[in-house]
């Protein structure tokens, strides 16, 4: 996947593939987003990196997306295709897999975007 033309990109996912996040099928979490992106012709609208490691090993697999600034742990690739479907219908986080919020860290809210 290329980021070619980014004017109608509204979602970036860092999939970490650092060495504990790799044995906490990193991979296969890599593969089920893009694959999810594909099926839901998404391409547009979200684009996906591989990062190294994100320093929090202990919470592997970690994906963080922004614009919105939430990590998400423990994504296993059921997990990644929901965050992908959730994106693309509702835009709504995953709560229960939210490790940490950029915006809530800093006092935004939704209402203020």
């Amino acid at each position: 996947m290329t980021a070619r033309d980014l004017e109608g990109m509204k979602h970036h996912l860092l999939i970490c593939n650092g060495g504990s996040c790799m044995l906490s099928q990193g991979e296969e979490v890599t593969q089920a987003i893009r694959e999810e992106i594909a099926r839901c012709g998404a391409d547009a609208l979200i684009h996906t990196t591989r990062t190294r490691c994100n320093g929090r090993c202990e919470d592997a697999c970690v994906v963080i997306h922004y614009p919105e600034g939430n990590w998400y742990r423990e994504v296993t690739p059921d997990i990644g295709r929901r965050l992908v479907n959730e994106l693309i219908h509702t835009g709504r986080p995953l709560g229960r897999n939210i490790l940490h919020s950029c915006k809530a860290a800093i006092g935004i809210s939704a209402a203020n975007d």
